[in-house]
């Protein structure tokens, strides 16, 4: 599986260099012209809960076996005969670059092997539960974060209708007496958040859940987390609470961020303001605060020559900002390949930085939970 995953990656390595140095060399402006599509918004039928019953439109599930991205470890690092009974539902980042169409088809295969790639990678810390599944969906294009168009909120609607629709299967499928998990980056988290609202608040889904680790994308304290049902974790304990943070280097530019942001609206419907989100501290499981790199567990770095992926400790620390963007300090020392966004944006590896981090504080928190009484 490790050789298998690491040929798709040297596959795709020109696709993401070209689409960094593309946003390394251009401003929002001319960001936009690269990736957002000129064409009309097609509408595509909606798809039910029975799309997702068996394996097809899933990357990740039980059952799949030795074909399952989620399943993938680092060098040196066996599974674990202790598994969690957790299920975890996970939605990967976009993965989908092109401007001819607002959302990814189905047959595309580039999308789909990155999505793959982004499941082995993001989803992996996870798997001390056997019981992981990632959908395939319709996911938006990323020029749909890029521009003020409606077409790039229908696009985002779209794709979220999947998302509730494998959600749903998931939900009929696993045992109904089990604690959940949700996680996702990016775009997977900026779908989760909303699913928050509308399958969780207020439910009794809200007494199962773990956590929620929506990684990526900002979580709005006032707009955004009282609507979702479930409190920001404020301790590496906790659990019925939201993770997240999001990854710079310093200096960090964070204006196209920002921007790309505030072009959504909050859960409470409006446009999203200069408010404060989430930042949780992924080396200490708490909100907020600092940490040094020799508090990091290991991060994950890839060697594409090797074929295989390692995991490197203490050597990124971690610190929330004031403006809630977690920072790394100074660019860290690892061969992480030309994958860095602008401005010291370390967004594809808000994940990877703190992969054996996640996979304590997953383990921590389940452990945790406790039904209510």
């Amino acid at each position: 599986m490790a050789r298998k995953f690491l040929y798709i990656v040297a596959g795709i390595t020109v696709l993401i260099i070209a689409v960094m140095l593309a946003l390394r060399l251009w401003s929002s402006e001319l960001s936009e012209i690269a990736f957002v599509p000129e064409a009309e918004f097609t509408p595509q039928p909606a798809i039910g809960i029975d799309t997702y019953a068996g394996y097809d439109r899933w990357i990740a599930r039980p059952g799949k076996g030795a074909d399952d991205p989620a399943m993938w470890l680092p060098d040196g690092l066996e599974g674990d005969a202790d598994a969690l009974a957790v299920p975890v539902f996970f939605v990967h980042p976009t993965s989908y670059f092109e401007k001819a169409k607002w959302n990814a088809p189905e047959d595309d295969k580039p999308s789909r092997d990155l999505a793959e790639l982004f499941v082995q990678g993001m989803a992996s810390p996870f798997n001390k539960s056997l019981n992981v599944w990632a959908p395939r969906y319709r996911q938006a294009t990323i020029g749909a974060f890029l521009t003020d168009k409606p077409e790039g909120t229908r696009a985002l609607d779209l794709a979220y209708g999947d998302v509730l629709a494998a959600f749903d299967s998931f939900i009929a499928t696993v045992d109904p007496a089990k604690p959940l998990v949700l996680a996702g980056h990016s775009q997977g988290a900026y779908h989760l958040r909303r699913l928050l609202r509308d399958r969780v608040a207020g439910t009794s889904l809200a007494q199962r859940m773990v956590a929620a680790y929506l990684i990526g994308w900002p979580v709005a304290v006032e707009q955004d987390l009282p609507r979702t049902g479930l409190g920001a974790c404020e301790g590496p304990e906790q659990t019925r609470c939201i993770v997240s943070w999001l990854t710079v280097a310093e200096p960090a530019e964070t204006e196209m961020l920002v921007r790309a942001w505030k072009r959504r609206q909050g859960l409470d419907g409006k446009q999203l303001k200069d408010a404060a989100f989430i930042c949780t501290n992924p080396l200490t499981g708490g909100r907020g605060g600092e940490a040094p790199a020799d508090d990091n567990l290991g991060t994950l770095v890839p060697n594409i020559v090797a074929k295989t992926g390692t995991l490197v400790p203490g050597k990124v620390g971690a610190r929330c900002r004031e403006d809630g963007f977690l920072s790394i300090g100074n660019p860290p020392l690892l061969e992480l390949g030309p994958y860095v966004m602008p401005g010291n944006d370390y967004h594809l590896f808000d994940v990877t930085l703190f992969w054996a981090n996640l996979r304590a504080d997953f383990v921590r928190r389940a452990k945790a939970w406790q039904p209510l009484q």
